[in-house]
C-alpha cells in the first residue's frame, strides 16, 4: 500500500499549476480557467461511472486517479484545499447520511 495521499497530489497540482503552460498540463488547465478544468472534471467523472457500470476493475482504478486530480485542479482554482473538504465530510460522519441530506434541503 501506498503512504501517497491526496494532499501530497494536492502540493504536487499547485507546485506544478505555477509552471509554464508549455511544460505542464496542470499549468494548462489552470490557464484555460475554471469552465474548462470543471468540464474536464466533468469528462473524467463519466468516465469514471462508465468503468464501474462495466465492471472493469483496471479502468476503474485509472479513470478514479484522473477523477481525483482533475477533481484537485478545480479545487485548486476555486480556491479550496482538501483540508476544508475533508473538514466538511468529517462533520458530516457526525449524523447518518439520511439525515444530512435532510438538513440540506430544509
Amino acid at each position: 500500500m501506498s503512504d501517497f495521499t491526496l494532499a501530497d497530489l494536492e502540493r504536487i497540482v499547485a507546485k506544478r499549476a505555477s509552471a509554464s503552460a508549455e511544460e505542464s498540463w496542470t499549468a494548462k488547465l489552470v490557464a484555460a480557467g475554471q469552465p474548462k478544468a470543471a468540464k474536464k472534471l466533468g469528462e473524467e467523472a463519466v468516465e469514471t461511472v462508465i468503468a464501474a457500470i462495466e465492471g472493469e476493475h483496471k479502468a476503474l482504478v485509472s479513470e478514479s486517479a484522473d477523477l481525483l486530480y482533475h477533481l484537485l485542479v478545480v479545487l485548486k482554482i476555486g480556491g479550496v484545499n482538501v483540508a476544508e473538504v475533508m473538514a466538511e465530510l468529517e462533520r458530516r460522519t457526525g449524523q447518518s447520511g439520511i439525515a444530512e441530506k435532510v438538513s440540506r434541503t430544509t
